[in-house]
Parts: structure tokens; C-alpha cells; sequence
């Protein structure tokens, strides 16, 4: 089988902002395998959720040699028998984009995106020949059944019953210049707190600890807390937030992949790297100091949200006895 291998070594939320160019190639060559070579946790989520076909450790590519002249690697591996390579990685030294067009058949070397022209998402889409205006490119990720049953048994052992909607808050981020002061969400929960019923869970990933910290020292309601779950667990968890609320970072990006209702926090520097999921919503935020208008304006959102859940729940007609 004709297979096209898809070279992305970035971050959780760069590698999920090509999920609708990675729809795109399947679309395009529907007879192909699909492989990503990325960290080796980022493509076994992705394997998971049924994006790629196989997932590969990024390092086990061996592209070292192609940054300096020297005698050309044999064409082995899956460089060598892929019908097409797509590169997202690279770009900016020419050593190696001569070196990998080579010895990789049918290879497209991206050029990075800029900030300050289309989004990150449209701007991998584009490179592979997508259109940005096809609704199916940016359709919400199935999480698979069993996924969705661990994650559920999960949130019940927990403490959640499924009586009260989940809303899903992640304070961390990469770094400080992206975390939203915990206070900030301590307060759009206590304001929502005041009308809504729900049941809060705090993410906690491998740097967040401080940020989570500093959230729950201002917000004193019951929260679960969810310290770094494996990420296609934590995918089917997401899958039955009734919102989510989060910084720019890859969980967020996780969150409105799946379908989640997701409100993402951005800086005006950082609105171009925004989610192409339809159900996700950038808000942009003052980073510091804390402005009552950014709360204000999270909580409007967060109550839209609501409203609009409950109308579409009381369209639903019980079937007759």
C-alpha cells in the first residue's frame, strides 16, 4: 500500500493545528497509508483517535546527517519507501531541504508559518493543497468508544455522576507570557457560580503545578483535580465537558479538537496559533495585570454557551411509553 509520511516534531497544539491538513491528504489520496513521525506521546494520541494510520517516533528518522554535506543515507526506511514525505519541520536550512528532497521521493518542505499572515491551521492546510473554506477539514474528532467509556468510569470514581455539567478548566500554559492569572478563572467560576450548576475539573499537566497552585489558592468550591492523564484519556475526558476554559496551550487545542465547547484564552500576539474547531471561541485577554472586563466578558461567554446547551436539550422530545 502507498503510504505518505507526515514529518511534525512540534508541540502538542502545533501537531493538533494540522489535524484539517492531515484530513485533507487522506481525502486526497484515499488509497494511502498515513504515518506521522512527531513526539513519540503526540502520535500515539493521534493514532488513537484514528487520525494516522501509524504514528513513529520522530528521532527514529535519523535526520541528522541531512543538516551537513557528506555522503547521502541509504533510501531506507520510511523516507526511502513512502510514495510522498510532507515536512513541517526544517524549512529554514537549506542543507537539509536539499539534502531531504534527495532522498525523500515526492517531498513537500513547508515554510513556516508567519504570525502575521494567515492562521497557523489554514497555513498548514494551504501547504498541502487544502482549501480553508471546506467545513469537512474542520469537523469535530470522534473519540472512539472505548476512549470515551474509560474516561467516563474515570470521571465517576472521581466523583462525578453526570448529574451536573462539567466544565473542564486548564490555568496552565508553555509559559508565563500565556497563563491567564489564576485568579482570573477563580473568579468567572465564583461569578457563573452564582446561576449555574456544575461541577469543576482542574487539569494539572507536567508544568502546571505552580498555575494550578495559584488557582486554587483564590477558589475555594469543590473541584476534582486531574493531574497529568494520559493524553487519550484525557481526549474521552474532554469529550464530556459541557465547556471547557483554558489557556493557549495544547491541552486547549485538545479540548476543541474533540468537540468540546471550548473557550481558549489568547494575547493578541498569539491569536494567529487560535483553534480551528467551529466550537472553540478565542478570547482575548490581558495577560497582567488582571482586568474585571476580560472575567466579565469569560463569563458572558460561558453563560451563552449554557443557554444555548439548554435550549437544544429541551428541543429533545422524550419517546412515548
Amino acid at each position: 500500500m502507498a503510504e505518505t509520511l507526515v514529518i511534525h516534531p512540534g508541540a502538542l497544539g502545533d501537531v493538533l493545528l494540522a489535524i484539517p491538513a492531515l484530513r485533507a491528504l487522506q481525502s486526497r489520496y484515499p488509497g494511502a497509508s498515513l504515518r506521522l513521525a512527531a513526539q513519540p506521546r503526540i502520535g500515539e494520541l493521534l493514532a488513537a483517535l484514528g487520525l494516522v494510520d501509524r504514528a513513529l517516533p520522530f528521532d527514529s528518522l535519523g535526520l541528522e546527517p541531512l543538516f551537513v554535506d557528506g555522503p547521502l543515507p541509504e533510501r531506507a526506511g520510511p523516507l526511502g519507501s513512502a510514495a510522498r514525505v510532507i515536512s513541517w519541520f526544517g524549512a529554514r536550512d537549506p542543507t537539509f531541504v536539499r539534502r531531504l528532497s534527495e532522498i525523500a521521493p515526492g517531498v513537500v518542505i513547508a515554510p513556516p508559518a508567519s504570525a502575521a499572515g494567515s492562521t497557523v491551521w489554514e497555513h498548514l492546510l494551504q501547504t498541502v493543497g487544502g482549501r480553508a473554506d471546506e467545513q469537512a477539514w474542520r469537523a469535530p474528532v470522534t473519540v472512539p468508544q472505548p476512549l470515551a467509556l474509560e474516561a467516563l468510569r474515570q470521571l465517576e470514581s472521581a466523583g462525578w455522576a453526570g448529574a451536573t455539567r462539567l466544565v473542564v478548566i486548564h490555568p496552565g500554559a508553555g509559559g508565563a507570557a500565556k497563563r491567564w492569572p489564576g485568579e482570573g478563572f477563580a473568579r468567572a467560576l465564583e461569578d457563573l457560580a452564582e446561576s449555574e450548576r456544575f461541577s469543576v475539573i482542574i487539569h494539572e499537566g507536567p508544568s502546571d503545578a505552580g498555575a494550578v497552585a495559584a488557582f486554587l489558592e483564590r477558589y475555594r468550591a469543590p473541584a476534582i483535580r486531574l493531574v497529568e492523564p494520559p493524553l487519550p484519556r484525557l481526549a474521552g475526558i474532554l469529550r464530556h465537558a459541557a465547556i471547557y476554559i483554558g489557556n493557549d496551550s495544547g491541552i486547549s487545542h485538545l479540548a476543541a479538537a474533540v468537540g468540546a465547547p471550548s473557550i481558549v484564552l489568547f494575547t493578541t500576539a498569539t491569536l494567529a496559533w487560535r483553534p480551528w474547531a467551529l466550537n472553540a471561541q478565542p478570547v482575548v485577554v490581558t495577560i497582567s495585570p488582571l482586568a474585571a472586563t476580560d472575567v466579565a466578558r469569560v463569563v458572558a461567554r460561558v453563560r451563552e454557551i449554557f443557554s444555548i446547551g439548554a435550549k437544544r436539550r429541551s428541543r429533545i422530545t422524550p419517546a412515548p411509553p
